[in-house]
Parts: C-alpha cells; structure tokens; sequence
C-alpha cells in the first residue's frame, strides 16, 4: 500500500453543506426590499377626518355618467347608446341573463309621451249641430209663394223605458225653433217639460196625452153614444194630470176602436166633442189603427157631420191616427193603405167641401217589438217627413216607441233620438203657402 495522506470531504459532509447554502440563498431573498409586499404607512388621524369630510359632497354614482342637457321633448324611441352591449361570448345560453336597471333623475320614465301636439280640449256637450236658420228660411220661401215645412217625425213615451237624450232633442228643438211631436201614455213628466218650453219661447210643440186601460181605451159600445161619451169623459177627467194645461196639450181618450160601428162612433165623437168645449180641451177623436177605417166609414151621416166640426176647429178638434207598416223591412208596404192612408180622409173631406180637420197620428212605425236597423231607421223617417210634409194639417207622428214592456223596442228606438235631432236641424221641406193646399197625389210619395 501507499504511504501519501487523502483530504477529500466525507460523502456526508457535501451533503450538509449543499443544503446550508440553499438557505443562506432563501433568507437573502427575502431580505430583498424590491420582492418583498410593503406593509401600507398608517394615515394620520387628522387626515382620515378630511378624507371623511370630502367624501360627504361626492354623489354617489355606480357609473360615471355623462353631463346631458335636457331634451326639449322626450323621445318616443329608446336610446340606443344607453342600453349596454354584452358580448354573445359572454352569455351562457344554459343560464337566464337578467340586464340590471341603472336609474337616474336624467332617465325618461317608463310611460312614453308622443312627441306630437297635445290633443284639444274635449268639446262640451252639447255637440254643435249646423243647425238652418229657419226664420231666415220662411221668409225666403213665402216671398217666392211657398212655405216653410220642418220635420214632423217626434216619439211616443210612456211611464219607463228608455228615453235617454229625450230632454235634449226637446231643448235644441226649442231652441232652433222648430215644432217637435210628443206623445205619451200614462206619464205627464215629459209633456209637463215640454208645455214649459211651449211657454217660454212660443214655439207650437203638438203635445198629446193618453190614460192606458180597458175602461179608457174603448167606450162601451153597449150604451147609446150620448151616455157612453159622458161615462168615458169622466172616466178620463179623473186622471187628467192637472198640471197639464189642457189649452195646450191634447187629450186623446179612444185608442183603435171599432171600426165595424162607424154611425155610433160618429154620434159618440159629437157629444165627446161638446164635452171638451165645455171643459176647455183640445180633443182628438178614433185613434184608427193602420189601414182603418174603410172609405165607407167616414161617410156616415154622423161621421160627416163630426168631420165638419173638426174641419171648422182645427186648434180644439183632431183625428187621431195610427200609421203603422207592420213589417221592419218595408216601410212602404201596401203604401198608401196603412202609411199615408190619412190622403184617403183628406180626399173625402175634399170631396164633401169640408176643410181638411188637424190630423194627430199619435203611433208610427214598423213593428210592436222591433224596428230596423238605424241607417234604415232613418232612412225610412226621411221619407215619412217628406209625406207628410206638404200637408200642414198634419201636425206629426210619434214614433212607437220608448216606453216600457213590448220587449226591448225602447232601447232600440232610444237611439234614434240622436239622429232625430240632428235631421230636424238640418233638413227643411217645402208646402204651398196657404191658403193653397197640395193634391192628393199618393204617387207622388211612393217611398
């Protein structure tokens, strides 16, 4: 063996010293104030105080948001630039995405306000209807040897039903001067409205009243006409409304009698009519149905000798009259047999040099139930004012019907009240200029 000495460390003293200079390695880094996290200085007292005291006058805004000045108006159209765009990267379809609502006092509210004029003021009723100046138009037509003729078409009422807007077509009737016909049964209010309205302004509205009921529709045939008449007078002076002026409203006492008794109604009618002189009334007799009487029957003696009465007072005595078509589809059928069968009597009377009598025909219409539809209404009305028209001894007709029962006839017929109205105001006829009086000549009239 040799004899030279080995200074090589150990195996295990390498190993220590490899490990003890990785942690001198460590423990300078660390040390190392460019790589270490610096703890932040601690802030005076006093300067957290002001910090404090700003923070008050800063408003509170999630997002910054940018100075607008207001808009004149607010837009109707949403502003783009104000809805945030999200990326469809962004958004898990698998998941609901609900877009958070940023409010301001800058924002428009939720309702929109078109950006358009404001609308007018609403026009109080009553609505404004042309109305002619029918004063204006008389004296035009009488100058030129004609007369002035308005619309005679008015409403039969009774004690309910429907007769909303009643008041108002009386009142600008009044108001226009124009004549408007009344019928009612049983009900004194709207005659009493219209008799105040009659004397107040002069205008000659033609009233007409009538007490419903077996014992007031129909005398008893069974009794001479002398002591019938006298019976059915008082029955009716019984439920006369006394306040009803009788000097302007017409008392109707018979409703659709007998038309086979001709000679006993013709005596009844002039004892009635003695009467109602004696107690101040203005009278009108029959109350004919549509298509009554026949020809025959108004040619009794006693017929002819009432016809000459009434004839010769035309302000106290009338003849009562129904028109009636009976079917809503033609108002003219059968014409002039039931609507227009008034020529027939104004021809007798001609015929027997009678001056034609004041005819009240005090029900008008299609049917008890139902009318038609209201262009064909009115349509239908038209047409019955121009009939009636050149006949100034007709002093109307009332339209059957706005009172209660028959189904609902009243609401249906309660909405022609408006356009009644409006045709009265606006629509004018011509007659001849009396003491002239028009032909019978019912061709001249087919509807």
């Amino acid at each position: 063996m040799d004899s030279e000495t080995d200074f090589s460390p150990p195996s295990w003293l390498s190993g220590y010293l490899l490990v003890l200079l990785l942690l001198l390695t460590a423990c300078s880094t660390a040390n190392d104030p460019t790589t270490a996290p610096q703890p932040k200085p601690a802030l005076p007292t006093e300067a957290l105080a002001a910090a404090a005291e700003v923070m008050k006058t800063v408003p509170s805004q999630p997002y910054p948001v940018e100075e607008q000045t207001p808009a004149a108006a607010v837009p109707t159209e949403p502003n783009a630039a104000a809805t945030p765009t999200i990326p469809s990267a962004a958004i898990d379809e698998s998941e609901t995405l609900y877009v958070p609502l940023i409010s301001s006092n800058e924002m428009p509210t939720a309702t929109a306000v078109p950006d358009v004029p404001p609308s007018p003021t609403p026009v109080p009723t009553p609505t404004p209807i042309p109305t002619l100046d029918f004063a204006a138009l008389r004296q035009d037509l009488q100058a030129q040897g004609q007369d002035l003729a308005t619309a005679k078409i008015g409403f039969h009422v009774g004690g309910g039903g429907n007769r909303n807007g009643l008041g108002e077509w009386m009142q600008r009737l009044d108001e226009a001067g124009v004549p408007f016909f009344l019928k009612s049964v049983a009900d004194a209010g709207p005659l009493f409205e219209a008799q105040n309205l009659v004397k107040t302004s002069g205008v000659p509205h033609v009233l007409v009243y009538r007490f419903s009921g077996d014992e007031y529709d129909t005398p008893n045939y069974d009794l001479p006409p002398a002591q019938a008449a006298a019976e059915h007078w008082d029955r009716h002076m019984e439920v006369w409304p006394p306040e009803l002026d009788p000097n302007i409203v017409w008392l109707e006492t018979v409703n659709e009698i007998d038309k086979g008794r001709s000679e006993w109604l013709g005596q009844f009618a002039l004892e009635t009519a003695k009467l109602a002189e004696r107690d101040g009334f203005k009278w009108a007799a029959f109350g004919w149905s549509s298509g009554e009487p026949e020809v025959a029957d108004w040619q009794t003696p006693s017929m002819i000798e009432f016809l000459q009465l009434a004839g010769n007072n035309p302000e106290r005595l009338a003849i009562a009259l129904h028109e009636y078509s009976y079917i809503t589809s033609e108002i003219g059928h059968q014409y002039p047999y039931k609507l227009g069968r008034f020529q027939q009597l104004f021809e007798i009377c001609d015929a027997y040099g009678i001056p034609r009598p004041t005819v009240l025909i005090t029900e008008w219409g299609w049917e008890y139930q139902n009318i038609p539809d209201i262009d064909q209404a009115m349509t239908d009305i038209a047409w019955g004012n121009r009939l009636y028209a050149s006949y100034p001894q007709v002093k109307g007709a009332a339209i059957w019907y706005l009172g209660p029962g028959y189904a609902d006839i009243h609401n249906q017929t309660q909405k022609l009240i408006e356009p009644v109205t409006i045709d009265a105001l606006t629509t004018y006829y011509t007659a001849p200029l009396p003491p002239a009086v028009a032909p019978i000549e019912p061709e001249k009239y087919q509807p």
